[in-house]
């Protein structure tokens, strides 16, 4: 009698049990990567009133079964449904991540490593990656600074926000090319201005400079000069450059001539006079002097102050330049080659030569006159040639293999130590008919996107990819990979300990984690960002499994309830 009695307490102890792990369950159905648990029953023991018998051949009997008695319930396990995948619940938050496959996030108090599925993370105020309900540090590799790869080794805490990861230095421009199309019937291109292309580098500290070529084409229209102008600073003001240091920056300094037919004429209204002085409308404009190194001036007398002097005499040869037709191209006027008579026999020569050694050619009023054919000029820097049948790039500098010009900026030495030499391609360069209009342009940068230097970049973003890998990108336009968050494996994750707060902790028949990790993905598993797993927990089946629960714990109360009713009317028996 006394049997049935704790066979009904111990049905209802363990309905209780399973009712608690229910309870548990639907508690948390919206618990951040909950794993539900189910509980399996078992019978607790039985008591044997007779022994099973065998047969007897002799007496030809069969043999008898053991008559045993249960004794009640217990629970056999309860078992948590790790493996199970919750759905997703998007969250828009680029620090919130969600583990598809069976994998495990790695984060740390400090003192030890846990595991869990909850992706919930933010930057605390060290700049480290961490869980956002405990603060406890998500774990990852870090990169190797030599190679810029990710360095597997022991998982350490991803500090993302540190000091040297919120900015990216800069870098001076070291390659670039030139691409577009050069039209021949161009009027920038046969002008005297020629086709300004501007080129933007920048230095190693990151300032940002224009960098302005010319071409301008010769009398075979499918042949150009490409030349250096001017550097302007990122404020619009010209880099103080002398000439000298202009024809070494681009070709070497070494003088090129250009053939080119030009009709150079006095303008209406100008005139030179017979002491060799220049007249607008019969009134004196430019002066001639004396002075051998400073033959033209604008006032008179000439100024004696050298300095005052040399200024003066620029404004002079840009008031000639001005009256030949060659406003605002002071140096192109210079570089025109113009036949001179010495001694009788017609030579060749720059006005840039004619005003160096005025004793031997006489001034500009006898040089020039009222006007003269150029055939040709003098210029520093590259010859460019186009095949004229398909309008292929041919040759530059008078290579045929190699297209590339240097722009020798960290030559200079003092003042450039900043700035490295640039080496820029034309090869995707092409002349043919564009309508009159040159698309011809500069791009730093090679053909592939290298060397293309930059300005020291702020961080303005940081994103995770679905190996774990987190970049952050910069306002300069790069990207820098900062780090890869580690996960966990384990033979049986149901053998993982809970430890409350949805963190787990490894057991002897979980397995180890052995200190390292693994990919994410080098089992099929992948991260997804601004998502985050929701709890497994199927709400249909617990409620059904709370219906069978309260049954079952009805039915074994009613068992004690008979018991105690058989119980009574033994003891009535003594009445």
């Amino acid at each position: 009698m006394m049997r049935s009695l704790y066979s009904g307490v111990a049905g209802l102890k363990t309905h209780q049990v399973r009712m608690d792990v229910i309870g548990n369950n639907i508690a948390n159905v919206n618990t951040t990567a909950f794993k539900s648990s189910s509980m399996v029953f078992s019978e607790l023991m039985s008591q044997t009133t007779q022994r099973a018998s065998g047969a007897n051949p002799t007496t030809g009997t069969g043999g008898v079964n053991a008559r045993q008695i249960g004794l009640g319930v217990k629970s056999g396990a309860i078992n948590v449904n790790i493996t199970g995948q919750g759905s997703s619940q998007s969250t828009g938050n680029p620090f919130d991540v969600m583990i598809t496959g069976e994998n495990f996030f790695v984060v740390n108090n400090g003192r030890e490593n846990f595991f869990t599925r909850d992706g919930s993370f933010y930057v605390d105020g060290a700049g480290n990656l961490a869980m956002t309900s405990t603060g406890y540090n998500v774990m990852g590799w870090g990169v190797d600074p030599e190679t810029g790869d990710i360095r597997q080794d022991s998982v350490a805490a991803l500090r993302i926000m540190s000091s040297v990861n919120m900015t990216y230095p800069a870098e001076a421009t070291s390659k670039a090319h030139m691409s577009g199309i050069i039209d021949k019937n161009d009027t920038d291109v046969t002008s005297a201005n020629g086709k300004v292309v501007n080129l933007k580098i920048y230095d190693n500290l990151g300032y940002e400079y224009t960098a302005k070529f010319v071409f301008r084409q010769s009398s075979e229209k499918n042949r150009y000069s490409l030349e250096f102008s001017k550097m302007l600073d990122s404020t619009g003001k010209e880099v103080p450059l002398t000439e000298d240091q202009k024809r070494a920056v681009f070709g070497g300094g070494v003088a090129q001539t250009q053939e080119k037919l030009t009709s150079i004429k006095l303008a209406d209204n100008y005139s030179w006079d017979a002491g060799g002085n220049l007249l607008v409308n019969n009134n004196p404009l430019v002066y001639a002097t004396n002075n051998a190194t400073y033959p033209y001036s604008t006032v008179t007398p000439p100024p004696t102050d050298a300095e005052e002097a040399a200024a003066d005499y620029q404004k002079a040869l840009e008031q000639i330049a001005k009256a030949y037709g060659y406003e605002g191209s002071l140096n192109e006027f210079m570089n025109l080659q113009i036949p001179v008579d010495v001694a009788g026999v017609e030579q060749t020569h720059s006005i840039a030569d004619i005003l160096g050694d005025t004793a031997t050619y006489g001034g500009l009023d006898q040089a020039l006159g009222e006007g003269k054919e150029s055939t040709g000029r003098t210029y520093y820097g590259y010859d460019v040639q186009y095949n004229a049948d398909n309008g292929d790039i041919m040759s530059v500098g008078g290579s045929s293999t190699s297209f590339l010009v240097n722009f020798n900026l960290a030559d200079l030495g003092e003042g450039f130590t900043n700035f490295f030499n640039v080496q820029i391609d034309l090869s995707a360069t092409s002349m043919c008919d564009n309508k009159g209009t040159s698309t011809v342009g500069a791009t730093s940068g090679d053909l592939e996107g290298l060397g293309t230097g930059r300005r020291l970049g702020d961080m303005i973003g940081v994103s995770i990819q679905n190996n774990g890998m987190i970049y952050a990108s910069y306002d300069n336009g790069m990207t820098k990979l900062l780090g890869q968050i580690a996960t966990a494996a384990f033979a049986n994750a149901s053998g993982l300990e809970k430890k409350g707060d949805n963190l787990y902790s490894a057991t002897l028949n979980s397995g180890e984690f052995d200190g390292i990790g693994v990919d994410i993905t080098a089992n099929g598993g992948y991260m997804s960002t601004g998502q985050l797993e929701m709890s497994n927990v199927d709400l249909s089946s617990e409620f059904t499994e709370m219906i069978t629960t309260q049954r079952g714990f009805q039915a074994n109360s009613r068992i004690i309830t008979v018991s105690d009713t058989l119980l009574e009317e033994l003891t009535n028996l003594k009445r």
